[in-house]
């Protein structure tokens, strides 16, 4: 392995091969080309779990680290020297050795509804079917229209759009951010309002996955580090970890920042949005970490431990 605090000329960044891992991956590795032109990044795409299996709820084979474990372990054998997540798909214990060494600024947050025909959510007819993977986005569009028919939509984004114009489902939900990113903001019928789909942790952030000890690709990385970002995404990961959540429960958070001070909401909610525990704290942006954790003691104080137990056999 090639040391890791000397210049190297060359890096290895690792990626999934859909079209949105490998443009997020090309995009970080065009600003690593303005901030350090003498080093050239190379991509290698390497095929995940989770991209093999395309017919099963995540909820039911391993939740979000199967996008992300064949990756970690090429970046535990030197094979690759960083590697470019979607926050959302990052578990909030890495493997030992390995570290987020950049978040760079987020996108919109939020999620996106594409319809066939109706023009925003509430206009969508009586039982319409609505294609999703995720069980937070389930819960809570259940919860705002139980007459909602939710079937799994599993895939990358250009499969899914394509499912949708071959008439498979009346509406689908995506994240925003993938849309715009790939430049296709004008599939976008409505962007939910968080009132109606709280987003998903570090939804709309990427994350550069590196060894811990790697100072090289750790300092090339500082001038895309967006700091505001960080604080957000890890108060919502500490409510996370608090509630040892994962694919199999709807749970939710979004933090945002005014000035020096810090407002974290979050939700725990059964599948069929039945009953959904929502709570907001505020604090000082500082303490980002402890309001995910007091966040998260709200909740299971509200019922979240109920819901939780009832899921995973034990409460967090």
């Amino acid at each position: 392995m090639a040391s890791l605090t000397q210049d190297r000329p060359t890096l290895v960044l690792g990626t999934r091969g859909s079209k949105l891992a490998v443009h997020q991956s090309e995009w970080v590795r065009a600003r690593l080309k303005e901030l350090a032109p003498q080093v050239t990044v190379t991509l290698r795409r390497i095929q995940t779990s989770g991209d093999k299996i395309l017919d099963v709820p995540l909820a039911k084979i391993g939740g979000k680290g199967l996008f992300v474990k064949e990756i970690e372990e090429a970046l535990l054998s030197g094979d690759i020297d960083l590697a470019v997540h979607s926050m959302k798909d990052v578990p909030t214990e890495l493997q030992p050795g390995l570290a987020l060494l950049c978040i760079p600024q987020r996108e919109d947050p939020r999620d996106a509804l594409i319809s066939r025909e109706a023009r925003s959510f509430k206009d969508l007819p009586q039982g319409a079917r609505i294609g999703t993977s995720s069980l937070r986005r389930q819960a809570q569009l259940l919860q705002a229209r139980p007459d909602l028919v939710i079937s799994m939509l599993r895939g990358n984004l250009d499969t899914r759009l394509r499912k949708l114009r071959e008439g498979q489902y009346d509406a689908i939900v995506l994240a925003a951010a993938g849309l715009r990113r790939l430049g296709w903001e004008g599939e976008i019928t409505e962007l939910l309002n968080p009132d109606v789909s709280l987003p998903a942790i570090g939804q709309g952030a990427l994350g550069i996955e590196g060894r811990a000890d790697d100072m090289f690709v750790r300092s090339l990385l500082s001038g895309l580090e967006h700091a505001e970002t960080r604080t957000t995404v890890s108060a919502e990961r500490a409510l996370l970890h608090r509630l040892q959540g994962g694919c199999q429960v709807p749970i939710a958070a979004h933090a945002t920042l005014a000035g020096s001070q810090m407002s974290l909401e979050g939700l725990v909610a059964s599948v069929d949005g039945k009953e959904v525990i929502r709570e907001t704290v505020q604090g000082a942006a500082e303490d980002h970490e402890s309001l995910g954790v007091q966040l998260a003691e709200r909740l299971l104080t509200r019922g979240a431990d109920r819901i939780l137990r009832s899921i995973y056999g034990t409460a967090p």
